[in-house]
């Protein structure tokens, strides 16, 4: 989960193991494809996070390598 961003682009972000700070332009927002959720790895962990998250991360200057999915199972609700 995202706590804030300084005006300097550093992030903080909150994860099991406590608060981690990032640069922004560090962070790299991928698709998770089991969970269908956006995240960014931290220390080897997925935070998963919110759209309004994502959006903020990359105006800050966070590199965003999300993949759009797409249903292939005929009774998929989307």
């Amino acid at each position: 989960m995202l706590e804030q961003i300084d005006k300097d682009g550093t992030c903080y972000i909150k994860t099991a193991v406590g608060t981690k700070l990032r640069p922004a332009s560090d962070l790299i927002i991928i698709t998770d494809p089991d969970k269908a959720m956006s995240a960014v790895e931290i220390n080897g962990d997925l935070v998963y996070l919110t759209e309004a998250e994502v959006d903020a991360l990359t105006v800050a200057g966070a590199t965003d390598k999300r993949k759009h999915l797409k249903a292939t199972d005929s009774g998929s609700a989307i």
